[in-house]
Order: C-alpha cells, then structure tokens, then sequence
C-alpha cells in the first residue's frame, strides 16, 4: 500500500509543476470621475499549483470580477496577473485568446454545451475550433475519472443535469490547462447533483493534479476546498486552509452576510 501511496504521489508531482495562477496589487474600476467604482482594490493572492481555492465573500464583494480578470476574460485597471510565469497583461489580443483557449478551463452554472454534438465532440469542442487533436492518453484518464466512458455517444439532452456537468468539467480538463476556474458550478444542480460536482472537482485536483479555483456562496462546497479566500468591498479580507462548514460560515456571517 505505502508503494502504490507513493506511485500516485510521483505521479501527481509529474502532473503538477505546470505553474498555478495569482494577482499582484489587482485594482478593477469602472467608469471613471464621479461615476467610477473600484470593484477590486489592490488584491494580491495566488491559487496555488494543484490546489483547489474557493472564493467567497458578500454579494458585491469582487468575486466574479476577480476570476474574470484572472481567466484573462476582462482586463486589470492596474497590478499584474499571472498564469504561470505568464504575465497577462503583456499579451496581444491574439495570444490571450490562445492562452485563454489552451491554458484556461472554464466551468459555469450553464453548462454551455451544443445540443446538436455528441458528449465526445462537446468535449473536444476547443481542440477542434483551435485545429488540434487532443492527447488520447490524457483524453481516455479524464473520460475515466469523470466516469463518462458510456455517455460519449450520447446528446445534451440524453444525460441528466450532473452527467452534463461532467462533459462540461471533462471540456475544461482535456486542454491541460494550468488552472480550471468554476463559478457556482453548483448553483443549478440539486442537493445530490451538487455534491457529486464537487467530488469530481476535489478527484480533479487529486487525482489529475488540476489547479482549481472556485466562486461559490456555499460554505459546504467552500469546504471542499483546500483553502478560501474571502473577499469584501473589493480587498482580501481573511484566508483559512483547512476550511470547514461551520468555520466557512462563521466567517461569512462575520463579513455580514447572512444568505
């Protein structure tokens, strides 16, 4: 047993290294003069390779606009983010949206999969629209931890809502991006089906070496996690490793919200 525990650790090791994400003094303002309103000031925080982070705080708080600005999807007013030892800001358009389509995961509440394509193809989907072939050793390990190796054949609309969620977590893994961002990937699933999303997420990070970072408001898929990171008025506010419901929740109420 100890030999097999330390097989899949050299294995998880080899896996990793491919560098996680963070923010150097991140600042995001809308509008300008009277009108401008400073959504993000100055955050500084990494997400750690092969780690799993969630991001919590208040409504209003900055947290989706921090994950945008980290997954390259909306710009920095000031500061730095790297992904890897990429510096986003000094990317053309062109090249973040390569970064972005090759080194970016991406899991929403909409599960943003085409009706018409099979789970397969739905899979595949940014490979081919990039006019690359996926790693079939990589392709066959994710359809496996994902347990979706009977549903490749299968249409949107022949898998339940938790079996869509995997062709959508599967989407986001096959590219082998350094970081895979899910924002309230359980937020449309019942109580079961939530459960089950976060499992796949945790063996992602456990089993394939997946950096994720996670938006929710559920201290009980916060503690999934190994750490959070609270966010409110826009600044970084408190860090617990080791999170627990109770501690989640705690906090949470301690920022105020109550939700």
């Amino acid at each position: 047993m100890a030999n097999a525990a330390q097989a899949r650790q050299a294995t998880n090791d080899e896996k990793r290294g491919r560098g996680g994400a963070k923010t150097v003094r991140l600042s995001k303002v809308y509008g300008t003069g009277d009108m401008a309103v400073r959504v993000l000031d100055e955050v500084s925080v990494e997400f750690p390779d092969g780690r799993f982070t969630a991001i919590m705080g208040p409504s209003g708080a900055g947290k989706s606009t921090l994950m945008h600005c980290v997954a390259g999807l909306d710009a920095a007013t000031s500061g730095q983010v790297y992904v890897g030892d990429q510096e986003l800001g000094a990317l053309s358009d062109r090249a973040l949206t390569r970064l972005r389509r090759e080194r970016i995961g991406f899991v929403f509440q909409a599960f943003n999969l085409l009706p018409t394509l099979t789970a397969r193809d739905n899979i595949t989907l940014p490979m081919t629209l990039a006019g690359t072939s996926p790693d079939r050793e990589w392709f066959d390990t994710v359809v496996r931890v994902l347990k979706l190796g009977e549903r490749l054949t299968h249409r949107p609309s022949e898998l339940s809502g938790g079996q869509q969620q995997r062709v959508a977590l599967a989407r986001a893994l096959v590219t082998r991006p350094r970081i895979v961002f899910a924002d309230e990937p359980t937020g449309n699933l019942d109580s079961r089906t939530g459960a089950e999303v976060l499992t796949l997420l945790r063996e992602a990070v456990d089993d394939l070496g997946q950096t994720v970072a996670m938006v929710t408001h559920d201290p009980v898929a916060a503690a999934r996690a190994d750490a959070v990171v609270f966010l409110a008025d826009g600044r970084i506010v408190d860090v617990m490793d080791a999170p627990t419901p109770d501690r989640v929740l705690d906090r949470m109420r301690g920022l105020g919200d109550h939700s």
